[in-house]
């Protein structure tokens, strides 16, 4: 839990960094009480036992619905917070939307990497977690060296120039080859129970990942775009910011979890 925080609110201070390039502010601090509220929220099921009780199994709430009311509350807050600062019309309407935004793009999608870490068991949360990281990166390396190698076609010129229809073919087909692999051979490591999973399976959660990843890379790259960077911050040399290395991860994650959900993969395959 303190590293997915830790994580969360770093990729919440490289939004807000950004957007107050263009004297985009929405008030921090109501981001960051709502960011926190979804995170720590996500996390509700697994407290019951620490005050030695049972998560009830008929919850209302079950496990998507914590993060759905704190995401509500959080919403609240950035009202309240406006609230505060209002002294004249103009604005405020703007900075509620972009601090739901954030919210949103960053706690609300954060929360999926912890139900993935959630999921089912120990090990085979772990599995879930693991999965999504490794096909979603795997692809960005494909995609990249893909781009490099046969690049010709951009997929957008105004928007990533240097991102190219062939990188993108190739990220989708990297990342079922990494999902048949992840699958068949790292998976049995990490849950040694795991009954077989058929490749087509496997390869159709590479592609639809690989596929979402590419959407995730492209909408960090509009909001770069938008306010003039190039990377998100310079925390981690080489590589820009935490937003950077998570863009893909963080909008593939709602469609891992409802593919771990729908037994596409899993415990139940």
């Amino acid at each position: 839990m303190p590293l997915g925080l830790a994580v969360a609110l770093m990729a919440t201070a490289e939004v807000l960094d950004l957007l107050s390039g263009q004297e985009l502010r929405p008030v921090n601090w109501s981001v960051y009480v709502g960011v926190t509220l979804i995170i720590l929220s996500t996390y509700a099921p697994v407290a019951w036992p620490l005050v030695g009780a049972t998560y009830p199994v008929d919850c209302p709430l079950g496990k998507l619905g914590w993060p759905l009311i704190a995401t509500a509350v959080a919403m609240v807050v950035a009202f309240v917070a406006e609230m505060l600062h209002y002294e004249k019309p103009g604005g405020h309407v703007v900075r509620i939307s972009l601090a739901v935004f954030v919210i949103c793009y960053v706690g609300l999608a954060m929360s999926f990497l912890v139900l993935l870490r959630l999921f089912h068991s120990n090990a085979w949360g772990m599995a879930a977690l693991v999965s999504l990281v490794f096909v979603a990166k795997v692809s960005d390396t494909g995609a990249y060296t893909f781009g490099k190698l046969f690049g010709r076609h951009p997929m957008s010129h105004k928007l990533s120039p240097n991102k190219t229809v062939e990188g993108a073919v190739g990220g989708i087909f990297v990342a079922a080859m990494a999902a048949v692999v992840f699958f068949q051979f790292i998976l049995p490591w990490i849950v040694p129970t795991a009954a077989p999973i058929p490749w087509w399976r496997s390869a159709l959660f590479g592609i639809i990942i690989g596929g979402v990843g590419i959407i995730g890379d492209l909408a960090e790259s509009l909001i770069k775009r938008d306010v003039g960077r190039k990377d998100s911050s310079g925390w981690l040399l080489g590589l820009g910011g935490v937003l950077d290395v998570l863009d893909s991860v963080l909008i593939a994650a709602p469609f891992a979890f409802l593919l771990w959900a729908a037994g596409l993969v899993g415990p139940d395959v």
